[in-house]
């Protein structure tokens, strides 16, 4: 258990890592306002999915991705 724990804070940190290094590029791209704002929710909405993912799978109940053949 200690070691699932000490891989998700190493996973949050690495996520959380490249969250903010995404944010910091698209402020650093000259976006017009409407699409800075979309792409930084966007961000969020796919950061917050990941966290989700990862907590679900601490507990063991990790959905499975079944593409159509």
């Amino acid at each position: 258990m200690i070691g699932s724990l000490i891989a998700l804070v190493i996973y949050l940190i690495v996520v959380g890592l490249v969250i903010w290094l995404l944010l910091f590029l698209i402020d650093m791209i000259p976006l017009p306002e409407p699409f800075n704002k979309v792409a930084k929710i966007a961000i969020y909405v796919i950061a917050v999915l990941i966290v989700i993912y990862l907590l679900l799978g601490l507990i063991g109940e990790t959905p499975v991705l079944r593409l159509p053949r």
